[in-house]
C-alpha cells in the first residue's frame, strides 16, 4: 500500500504513485482501473483517484471509456515508433541548445551523470537484473542533464512527458543492448564535451533507433 502523507499532498501523491505504477509496469497494458480497489491500494478517497485518472488521461497514460470507467492505456508498435520519434525530434533540439549554452557546471553535470549510469550498465552487462529499475532512473538521469542547459523549461517538460512514455515501453521489455548501448551512451557524452552538436544528435537519433529496433525484435506489443 502507497502510505498516506499529509493533507494538501495527498492528491499529487496519488498522481505520481499512480504514474509510476504504469510506467514501471505495475499497472499492466489495457487493465481495468476499479475505483474501489484503487482506493484501498493507494489510501485515498475515491475523489482523490478519480482526479489523478483524469490527469493521466490528458497524458495518455488512462483511457477513460464512459460509463465503463478508467483503464491502462494499450500499448501498441505503432505507438512506440511514433513516441521515438517525438523523443527524437525534441530532445535533439533541446540538445542542440544545451551544448551551445552549457557552461562548466554543466559539463560536470553530465560526467557524473555518465558514471553513475555506466556503474549500472556494468552490473547489467554481468546479468544482474535488480538494478533495471536503477539503470533506467541513471539513463533517465544522463539524458535529461545533457539537455538541461537548453534554457526553456517548457521544452523540458515536454520532454520530461515523452521519456516517460517511452521508459514505459522499456520496462516492459527490458532492451538493455549491452556494451552497443554503452558504447553509444560513452560517444554522445563526449561529443557533448566536445562542443559537437551535429555528432551528438546523430549519436541520439542511432541510439534511440537501436533500441526501438531491438524491442521489436524481441517482442510483440499487444494493441490497442
Amino acid at each position: 500500500m502507497h502510505p498516506r502523507t499529509e493533507s494538501g499532498l495527498v492528491g499529487q501523491d496519488v498522481y505520481r504513485a499512480i504514474r509510476r505504477d504504469i510506467i514501471f509496469g505495475q499497472l499492466e497494458a489495457g487493465a481495468k482501473l476499479r475505483l474501489e480497489k484503487m482506493k484501498a491500494s493507494y489510501g485515498a478517497s475515491v475523489s482523490t483517484i478519480r482526479e489523478a485518472l483524469s490527469r493521466l488521461v490528458t497524458e495518455g497514460l488512462v483511457e477513460a471509456a464512459g460509463q465503463r470507467g478508467f483503464s491502462v492505456a494499450g500499448m501498441s508498435d505503432t505507438e512506440l515508433r511514433e513516441i521515438a520519434d517525438l523523443r527524437i525530434l525534441v530532445e535533439s533540439h533541446a540538445l542542440g541548445l544545451s551544448i551551445a549554452a552549457g557552461d562548466t557546471e554543466w559539463e560536470g553535470a553530465i560526467v557524473a551523470a555518465h558514471h553513475k549510469l555506466s556503474r549500472m550498465e556494468e552490473r547489467m552487462a554481468a546479468g544482474d537484473m535488480s538494478v533495471r529499475e536503477t539503470w533506467k532512473q541513471y539513463d533517465w538521469e544522463f539524458h535529461q542533464a545533457l539537455i538541461l542547459a537548453c534554457g526553456s523549461r517548457a521544452l523540458m517538460e515536454v520532454h520530461g512527458t515523452i521519456f516517460d512514455k517511452y521508459l514505459r515501453y522499456q520496462m516492459r521489455r527490458l532492451t538493455y543492448r549491452g556494451e552497443t548501448a554503452s558504447a553509444e551512451h560513452r560517444a554522445l557524452l563526449e561529443a557533448a564535451l566536445d562542443r559537437n552538436a551535429l555528432r551528438a544528435q546523430e549519436i541520439l537519433r542511432t541510439h534511440i533507433e537501436g533500441g526501438v529496433a531491438h524491442s521489436l525484435s524481441r517482442s510483440v506489443v499487444h494493441g490497442r
